[in-house]
C-alpha cells in the first residue's frame, strides 16, 4: 500500500494520469440507465463520464467499456495528509493499512482478493486517500467489491490489535524510504519550505509519531472522514450501468447521511520572505541538488504555467537545463515535479552530479537559468514541443481504465472531475507570454528554497494568489466527443491462436494480431538474436552499451530529433517494445529499422552515457538490496570469469565501463547486429498486409555476421552459504533467500511449484510469508517470494525476499523457516489450493487483456516455437492438481537445508533494540 509519490499530487501532474477519461465516452453514452433509483440524482456528464449524486451525499462515477473483459473499482475518500493534527502525522497512511484488516461480515479481505485473482492496493497522498481492485469483468467479482467497499467504509475494526502489528509495517515503509536519497530530499524540502501548512509534513509521517499513535485518534479520524459524503465512488469498465446504479444504490444509497460537520481548516502559509537552505549529510553513493519555488494551488491557472515552464526546463534531451548541465559534463540527469493541490505547493527541479564532483557550479547554473527564464520566454518550437508531449500523453492512457483510480482520484481532491479537461485546454491554449509572466512571479530569489538566508532591505518577494472558484475555473471548457471505441476481444489462448497469422521473413518470425483498438492503438515487440558463447566472451558491459546508445540518435537524426520524431509518431516505449497508432506504425517500423541499422554512435552521447551508467552503479555501492543481490550471484556463480552467464562484481561493472571505448561499441554493432534470427510479433489496429510488407522491406536483408546459437543457463548444485552483508548508515535491511532447482516448465512438477509459490509469497498481501511476517508478526513492509523456471534450460531457482529494520531481520529470517517447515511439515489446505487456482487462472486471464502483454507473450513463444496453446495446457495441468500432488512435489523439490542466505544490513543497528 504505497504512498503516492509527489509527482502525481498536483493538477499539473493530473494532465499526465488522468484523461484515459475521456475513452468512455461513447459507451458511457450508449449505455446510461434508463431509470434512476429513488433518491439518486443525475450529475453532470461530459466526455464519456456520467455523475450520480446519492442524497447522503455520496456521489458515483461510472465510465463503461467493453472492449476489455476487465473492470476497476476506485473508491476515493477525500481526506489525507492535509488533514491530520499535530502528533498525527502519517495517521492517513496508517490508516489506509488498517482497512485492509476486515470487518465482521469481510474478515479476511486480502485473501477475498487473492480468491478472486484480483489487482488491488490503496495509496495515500496529501489531499486523498483511494482504494482500488482491478479484476476480470463479471457480475459476481462486481457485486462483491461494491458490496466489501460499503461494508468497510463504516464497519472496519480499526482494532488495537491490528494497529500494533501494523505499526511495525508502516514503520518499515519509513526506513525504505530512509534509504533513498531522492525520498530524504522530498521530505526535507517540505519541512523547510513550509513554516505552518500541513504540506510541510510528508505522508509517511514521522517516526515517532507512527510509533505512538493511539487507536481512538485512529478511530476518530475513521469515523470523522470515512462517511459517504466525503466519498466518491468510480466503476469503469465492462459491466451493466443499469444493474450497476442499482447495487451501489443498495450497498451506499441506504446509508444515513452524517449529522457530523467535517472539520474546516483555515491555516494559509505566509509568503516567503528569503531564499532558504538545508544540508543532508548522510552515507549515500550520489548528489542531488533540489530547488523548490512555492506556486499557486492546482486550480490556479499559473500553476500549469510553472509546469509548462518547468517542462521546457527540464525535459530530456531537449530542455535547457539539460543542455547547460548534462550535455557539459556537470550533471548526469535533471529532473522536475509538482507537489501540491488543494492548497498552494511546491515546484521542484533538481539536478543528479556524481559524488566527488563540485556541486556550488551546478546550484548556481541551476537557479540562474530557472530565474533567467522570463527574460528568454519560451519560444514556439518549445511550446510546441510541450504540446504534442501533452496531447500524447492524454491519447495514450485512453484505452487503459486499470490505471483510472489514482488518476482521477487526483482530481477529486481538487473539488471536480471535470477539472481535468478544463486544464487540459488551458495548457493547450498557452501562450508563451503566460508562461513567462508566471515564471517571473514564482522563480524567484526569495521564493526559493536552497540557498542561505540573507538579510537585505529590498526582499523580492512573491504574494500567492488565493485560487479561484470552481465556477470560474470551469467557465470557458467545453465537453468534446469521445473517441471511437474498440472491440469486444475475446483474450483466451484459443482465440488468440485463431486470430493470429505466422509468417517467416528471412530469418524473422513474425506473430500478426490485427484487432480493433480504443484509440487505434498497436503494440509492436520485437527481440534480435546473435552470438553465441564464444563470441560473446567478455562483451557484456559493451553490448550493454551498444543497446542504450540506440535511442541517442541515428545517422540521419540527433538524439534531439529522434526524441521528436517519437513524439511526432506517437510512439511510447523504445526500440524493441513500442506502441504507436494504426496511422504511425508504417513510419515507426521504419524508424526502428534505421535506428537499429544506423545508429549515430556520437562521442558527446556516449561520455554522457557512460557518466550517467557510473552515477548508477556508484549509487548502489551501499543499497543493502544491490549487495545482497550481488553477493548471491556470486555466490551461485559457477562459470568463468568474462562468460556471458558469469555474475560480476560492482567494482568490476564499473572497471568495464570505464574501460569500453566509442569504438567498441561501434566494433560490436558492426559484428553482432543483424536480422538473421529473431522474433516479432505486432498486436492492434493494422493492417498485416502492409505491415509485413515493411518489415520485408527494412529487416529481410539485414543479416548478423556473428553466428546465433543460444546461450544457455546450466543447473549446478552449489553448497548452501549463510553470507551476511554490512551497509552502514542504512535505516533497511534486505534477505534474499535461494534454492537451485533443476528441472523445465514441462516437468511434471512445474504446475505444481507455480501454486506453491503463489501460496508461499506470490499472492501478494495473502499468502504463508505475508500472513506470518506482514499480518501477524508486523515485522516488514514487503516479503515475497519468487519461481523463475525456463523452458529450454534446466537452470531454475525459487526463492524469497524480504526487506525489514536491521535489527528485525533475524528474526525476519526466523519466521520464514519457521513457515516452511510447518507448510512441509503439515502441507497446504484444500482451501489454499482451490484459491490458489482461482486466483492464478484470473491473473493469467487479466494479462492476456492487454495488448502490450500479448506481443510480448508471441515474442517468447514464436522463439520456442510455441503457441497461446502452450498457455492453455498450463491453465489445464494447473487446474488438474490434486493437493497430494502439490504437496508431494513441495516435499521433494524445496530442501531448506540446502536453501542459501544473504542478509545485508547495517550491523551496528542490528544490535540496537
Amino acid at each position: 500500500m504505497p504512498l503516492l509519490r509527489p509527482a502525481s499530487f498536483s493538477r499539473r501532474i493530473a494532465r499526465y494520469t488522468l484523461p484515459l477519461l475521456l475513452t468512455f465516452a461513447a459507451a458511457a453514452a450508449a449505455q446510461a440507465p434508463a431509470a434512476l433509483p429513488s433518491g439518486v440524482t443525475q450529475g453532470p456528464s461530459a466526455e464519456g463520464i456520467s455523475e450520480y449524486r446519492f442524497s447522503n451525499g455520496f456521489k458515483l462515477l461510472l465510465m463503461p467499456d467493453a472492449s476489455k473483459p476487465t473492470v476497476t473499482v476506485n473508491m476515493t475518500y477525500l481526506v489525507g495528509s492535509r488533514q491530520e493534527n499535530y502528533g498525527e502525522t502519517g495517521m492517513a497512511h496508517l490508516l489506509e493499512h488498517l482497512m485492509f484488516k476486515g470487518t465482521p461480515k469481510h474478515s479476511a479481505i486480502p485473501q477475498e482478493f487473492s480468491k478472486r485473482g484480483m489487482n488491488f492496493n490503496g495509496t495515500t497522498s496529501l489531499d486523498r486517500t483511494n482504494y482500488y481492485e482491478f479484476f476480470p469483468a463479471g457480475d459476481e467479482n462486481l457485486q462483491w467489491a461494491i458490496t466489501m467497499e460499503a461494508d468497510r467504509m463504516l464497519n472496519s475494526f480499526i482494532a488495537r490489535k491490528d494497529l500494533d502489528s501494523e505499526m511495525t509495517v508502516v514503520r518499515n515503509e519509513f526506513e525504505s524510504g530512509e534509504n533513498s536519497p531522492s525520498s530524504v530530499m522530498v521530505k526535507r524540502m517540505q519541512s523547510v519550505a513550509f513554516d505552518w501548512h500541513n504540506y510541510g509534513n510528508a505522508t509517511i509521517g514521522n517516526r515517532s509519531d507512527i510509533e505512538h499513535v493511539k487507536i481512538e485518534n485512529l478511530q476518530a479520524f475513521y469515523r470523522t472522514y470515512y462517511q459517504p459524503d466525503n466519498a466518491v465512488l468510480l466503476i469503469a469498465g465492462k459491466f451493466d450501468p443499469t444493474k450497476v446504479l442499482e447495487w451501489v444504490n443498495q450497498s451506499f444509497g441506504k446509508m444515513a447521511k452524517p449529522t457530523r460537520a467535517l472539520p474546516d481548516f483555515w491555516t494559509v502559509e505566509p509568503t516567503q520572505d528569503g531564499e532558504r537552505q538545508f544540508t543532508i549529510r548522510r552515507s549515500g553513493d550520489v548528489q542531488l541538488v533540489y530547488v523548490g519555488y512555492k506556486i499557486p494551488a492546482g486550480l490556479h491557472i499559473d500553476s500549469d504555467a510553472i509546469g509548462v515552464a518547468a517542462d521546457i526546463l527540464a525535459d530530456t534531451p531537449n530542455g535547457r537545463l539539460h543542455k547547460l548541465l548534462v550535455e557539459t559534463g556537470k550533471a548526469s540527469a535533471i529532473m522536475q515535479f509538482q507537489l501540491g493541490g488543494y492548497a498552494p505547493g511546491l515546484q521542484i527541479i533538481g539536478a543528479v552530479v556524481k559524488k566527488g564532483e563540485p556541486l556550488e557550479p551546478v546550484r548556481q547554473a541551476l537557479t540562474d537559468a530557472i530565474e533567467s527564464f522570463a527574460t528568454t520566454p519560451p519560444t514556439e518550437a518549445e511550446m510546441a514541443r510541450v504540446r504534442v508531449s501533452n496531447a500524447n500523453a492524454y491519447e495514450k492512457l485512453l484505452s487503459d481504465h486499470q490505471r483510472i483510480g489514482i488518476a482521477l482520484s487526483n482530481v477529486l481532491a481538487l473539488g471536480d472531475w471535470r477539472l481535468l479537461f478544463a486544464g487540459r485546454d488551458q495548457v493547450a491554449a498557452m501562450t508563451p507570454q503566460q508562461v513567462a509572466t508566471a515564471a517571473a512571479s514564482y522563480f524567484r530569489r526569495d521564493n526559493r528554497t536552497v540557498g542561505l538566508f540573507v538579510p537585505e532591505d529590498q526582499p523580492q518577494r512573491s504574494d500567492i494568489p488565493a485560487a479561484p472558484s470552481i465556477d470560474s475555473a470551469l467557465k470557458n471548457y467545453q465537453p468534446r466527443a469521445a473517441i471511437a471505441t474498440g472491440e469486444a476481444f475475446d483474450s483466451s489462448p484459443a482465440n488468440l491462436d485463431l486470430r493470429t497469422q505466422h509468417i517467416r521473413i528471412g530469418g524473422l518470425k513474425v506473430a500478426l494480431l490485427p484487432k480493433k483498438t480504443r484509440g487505434q492503438t498497436v503494440s509492436v515487440s520485437m527481440k534480435l538474436d546473435w552470438g553465441d558463447t564464444q563470441s560473446l566472451f567478455g562483451k557484456r558491459t559493451v553490448a550493454g552499451m551498444t543497446g542504450e546508445m540506440l535511442g541517442r540518435g541515428s545517422q540521419s537524426m540527433t538524439r534531439e530529433q529522434l526524441a521528436d520524431e517519437f513524439a511526432r509518431l506517437k510512439i511510447s516505449g523504445g526500440v524493441y517494445n513500442f506502441q504507436t497508432t494504426r496511422g504511425n506504425l508504417d513510419a515507426a517500423l521504419r524508424l526502428m529499422a534505421d535506428v537499429l541499422q544506423h545508429p549515430r554512435f556520437d562521442a558527446a552521447e556516449f561520455e554522457q552515457l557512460r557518466k550517467q551508467t557510473l552515477v548508477s552503479l556508484e549509487s548502489s555501492r551501499n543499497d543493502p538490496t544491490s549487495r545482497a543481490q550481488e553477493a548471491l550471484a556470486k555466490h551461485f556463480d559457477h562459470y568463468p570469469a568474462g562468460d556471458w552467464r558469469a555474475a560480476r562484481s560492482l567494482d568490476l561493472r564499473i572497471a568495464e565501463v570505464q574501460a569500453v571505448s566509442l569504438d567498441d561499441v561501434k566494433a560490436f554493432h558492426r559484428n553482432f547486429y543483424g536480422a538473421s534470427n529473431g522474433e516479432i510479433a505486432i498486436v492492434g489496429d493494422f493492417d498485416s498486409d502492409a505491415a509485413a510488407r515493411t518489415i520485408q522491406q527494412n529487416l529481410s536483408n539485414w543479416t548478423s555476421a556473428a553466428p546465433y546459437q543460444r546461450v544457455l543457463q546450466d543447473y549446478a548444485d552449489i553448497a548452501p552459504a549463510r553470507l551476511m552483508i554490512n551497509t552502514p548508515d542504512k535505516e533497511n535491511g534486505t534477505l534474499i533467500a535461494r534454492l537451485n532447482l533443476d528441472m523445465r516448465d514441462e516437468d511434471p512438477d512445474y504446475p505444481a511449484l507455480v501454486v506453491a509459490n503463489y501460496l508461499i509469497g506470490g499472492a501478494s498481501l495473502k499468502s504463508r510469508l505475508a500472513d506470518r511476517v506482514r499480518q501477524r508478526d508486523g515485522l516488514s513492509y514487503s516479503v515475497s517470494s519468487f519461481l523463475s523456471v525456463s523452458a529450454i534450460s534446466n537452470a531454475a531457482q525459487i526463492g524469497i525476499g524480504a526487506i525489514a529494520a536491521p535489527q528485525n531481520l533475524d528474526k525476519v529470517d526466523a519466521a520464514i523457516r519457521e513457515e516452511l517447515q510447518r507448510m512441509l511439515k503439515d502441507g497446504f489446505t484444500q482451501e489454499e489450493l482451490d484459491r490458489a487456482k482461482s486466483g492464478i487462472r484470473q491473473q493469467r486471464e487479466q494479462a492476456r487483456a492487454q495488448d502490450d502483454t500479448i506481443s510480448n507473450g508471441w515474442v517468447n513463444l514464436l522463439d520456442l516455437d510455441r503457441t497461446y496453446a502452450w498457455a492453455a495446457q498450463l491453465d489445464q495441468r494447473i487446474a488438474a492438481l490434486t493437493l497430494d500432488q502439490i504437496n508431494d512435489v513441495v516435499r521433494k523439490r524445496l530442501t531448506l537445508d540446502k536453501m542459501s542466505v544473504v542478509i545485508a544490513r547495517d550491523e551496528s543497528k542490528a544490535k540496537q533494540p
